[in-house]
């Protein structure tokens, strides 16, 4: 027999365990002067990532910017699998953002690099 009050609570804890889930894919880069949030919005092991967010926090203006990416892998001897994980990339116009997987926070415009801090990861 069907057991409504069974399922409606589980069906309650849905937005709970997706919340912890998203919240469990998400690390924290802390620099001099900027602390990024980076989120991994795709399920649990995948090797790589197009949906990944960054949000950035300028520690001395206040000023933060949200950004869509990618993860970022050197390739196997195939060209194609990836293999080890470098980290991140984010665009934004001509801007370019990068995460290292070393905890390097880059910044460039073109070609051009205009900023770089490193800094700590935090879970």
């Amino acid at each position: 027999m069907f057991n409504f009050k069974k399922y409606a609570a589980l069906l309650a804890l849905l937005p709970v365990a997706t919340l912890w889930t998203q919240a469990a894919n998400a690390e924290t880069l802390k620099t001099r002067n900027f602390n990024v949030t980076i989120t991994r919005n795709c399920p649990e092991g995948y090797v790589t990532c197009n949906n990944v967010t960054y949000f950035g926090k300028d520690l001395k203006t206040g000023r933060s910017i949200r950004l869509t990416g990618k993860t970022i892998h050197t390739t196997g001897a195939d060209g194609d699998t990836p293999s080890q994980f470098l980290g991140y990339d984010f665009r934004n116009n001509q801007y370019l953002y990068r995460v290292t997987a070393g905890g390097t926070l880059l910044i460039y415009q073109g070609k051009k690099l205009i900023l770089q801090e490193k800094g700590t990861f935090t879970n």
